[in-house]
């Protein structure tokens, strides 16, 4: 089932290039029901006109639960590890953690900077379609309703000021998850286990990778997430972040930086820090 659906002032859009079809109905609800969302994107005809980045919401606005996996690329372990010395592993059980869902925004929102020490992490983001749980790993794929790009854009101070570090709150900001430009049907692109994904600051190239090297791929996140909770319609899976971290360059976000975030078949993002 085909679809690129936006947010466009808390209404939901179809979304192809710049075009817009406007649907007369909230994001979060028309979500639930794939098969309109296709037929919608199958006869949409003359679009009802033209929208840019900056105009766009978070495509999922409201989740009930919003999920992180860290540590999920091998290169980003060891450029961590570098820098803080403290002998990572690849762990038996995932790193997971939240970030509440007041700190979404959308592709083209201005990222509000707290501090000297925030950092960006370009990443794939899974969005959650039927409620979904103790799913097998072979029929995972079938929970999800489409896929996102997203930023956790992380106050690594905050993230550390405690021992042992939690995550949650650094990451929790306001605007600290830029996501966007719409959230594209699964069938859209080509392997949505096999997805180039890449990160510029002011068009420096920071993170260039692929999602086939997630450690813990999406199917297996989505099967051991709901093996302990509820997935509910919407709930959003941050899936990991691959090398090139400002954190581990010393390269952390200042005010006026230019965040463009790029996965394949998904569209870009640009969120300009202020």
């Amino acid at each position: 089932m085909s679809f690129r659906l936006a947010n466009w002032a808390g209404q939901a859009v179809l979304l192809d290039g710049g075009d817009y079809w406007a649907l007369g109905t909230d994001p979060m609800d028309i979500l639930t029901r794939p098969q309109e969302l296709h037929d919608r994107w199958a006869s949409r005809g003359t679009p009802d006109g033209q929208l840019s980045l900056a105009e766009l919401g978070p495509p999922v606005p409201a989740p009930m639960q919003v999920f992180g996996y860290g540590l999920n690329y091998m290169d980003h372990i060891e450029e961590i590890d570098r820098v803080d010395s403290m002998g990572r592993t690849v762990s038996e059980a995932p790193v997971v953690f939240t970030k509440f869902p007041t700190c979404l925004t959308g592709p083209g929102a201005p990222v509000q900077l707290v501090g000297d020490h925030c950092d960006y992490e370009c990443e794939l983001v899974v969005v959650i379609g039927p409620e979904t749980s103790n799913v097998d790993e072979s029929q995972a794929w079938d929970r999800v309703v489409g896929l996102m790009i997203g930023q956790d854009i992380s106050d690594r101070a905050l993230q550390t000021a405690a021992a042992p570090p939690q995550f949650n709150l650094g990451k929790s900001r306001p605007s600290f998850g830029p996501t966007g430009p719409a959230l594209v049907s699964v069938d859209l692109v080509d392997d949505p286990d096999d997805l180039a994904i890449s990160c510029r600051i002011n068009g420096d190239l920071r993170q260039n990778s692929r999602t086939s090297f997630l450690m813990r791929p999406v199917a297996e996140m989505v099967a051991y997430l709901s093996s302990i909770l509820t997935l509910h319609p919407g709930d959003i899976i941050f899936t990991g972040t691959p090398g090139g971290v400002g954190h581990a360059q010393g390269l952390y976000l200042k005010p006026g930086d230019v965040i463009h975030s790029e996965v394949e078949g998904l569209g870009v993002m640009e969120n300009t820090c202020v």
